[in-house]
């Protein structure tokens, strides 16, 4: 079946438009072409004109005629983050934004912002984009979604509320090639955190927030400077012969994002088509 063939009878979808962040590889390449297919307008958000206009050729090759628009931001700079925002804010009203940008980066890398590289890209660049599109969306009902990580499989990696940029590398893991993947973790709770509460603040106001995880995934591109346990935990990934690939990643969250089933839904999160009940609290809001 073809990726054109896969959206017919979903012509309530037509027209409608969605912004991906993460959107040049892997699992965000995969949901753009899957959205385009249903004959969505899609913007797509990545690092690099180069990186954009070939994943968008690919898409095109898959899903002729794809609307598609390109817009490049690094996500790990709030600056970037806060201009793109407004670019958006200005010029579009979309019905779906899904966030899945992510990056596992060593503990020590900072932003020339001073901020934490992962942290910057995982937690602040959702948190100020899906803040600022929250105030200017017109289109609703309208659905954000976050791709984020099961909440029960996290629950090794609460969140630090003392040390939000992961300085204290022994209170990450003993091992410290595993410190990077523990950073990354701490932020996919923190997405967690996050759908809850921007769904309570957004509540009644037409616009749901919920999060999805994708499943352990390969070829991704994440643990590709991975070092030490965390190399070989992903080797492990990449040689399973029943591994989950970016289109199989792409599943949940686009099923989140579009499944009539789910309108009003607001403020869950769901892993294999299945809501992840009675949340444990380190993937809940905390009031300091």
């Amino acid at each position: 079946m073809t990726e054109r063939a896969e959206g017919r009878g979903t012509q309530v979808h037509e027209g409608t438009q969605a912004i991906v962040t993460g959107s040049t590889r892997g699992i965000g390449e995969a949901i753009v072409r899957r959205l385009a297919a249903r004959g969505m307008s899609v913007v797509m958000v990545g690092r690099s004109d180069t990186t954009l206009q070939q994943a968008a050729d690919r898409i095109r090759s898959a899903v002729p005629g794809a609307d598609l628009r390109l817009e490049r931001a690094d996500l790990s700079l709030v600056r970037d983050v806060c201009a793109l925002a407004d670019r958006l804010a200005h010029s579009t009203s979309p019905s779906l934004v899904i966030n899945n940008a992510a990056i596992t980066a060593d503990i020590g890398a900072r932003t020339d912002e001073g901020n934490q590289l992962t942290l910057a890209t995982n937690h602040l660049a959702p948190y100020v984009l899906m803040r600022t599109l929250a105030e200017s969306v017109t289109q609703t009902p309208a659905r954000f979604v976050v791709v984020g990580a099961s909440p029960t499989v996290l629950k090794r990696f609460p969140v630090d509320l003392d040390d939000l940029h992961a300085q204290d590398g022994r209170a990450l893991s003993r091992f410290p090639s595993l410190r990077r993947f523990a950073a990354y973790a701490r932020t996919k709770n923190m997405n967690t955190m996050f759908v809850h509460s921007l769904a309570r603040r957004l509540a009644g106001s037409g616009i749901t927030v919920n999060g999805a995880h994708p499943g352990i995934i390969a070829q991704t591109g994440l643990s590709r400077d991975a070092r030490g346990l965390e190399k070989a935990l992903n080797t492990m990934v990449e040689l399973n012969p029943f591994k989950k690939g970016p289109d199989q990643g792409a599943d949940n969250p686009v099923w989140v994002a579009t499944d009539p089933g789910l309108d009003g839904v607001n403020g869950r999160f769901f892993v294999d088509h299945e809501e992840v009940t009675n949340p444990r609290p380190h993937a809940l809001p905390r009031t300091v």
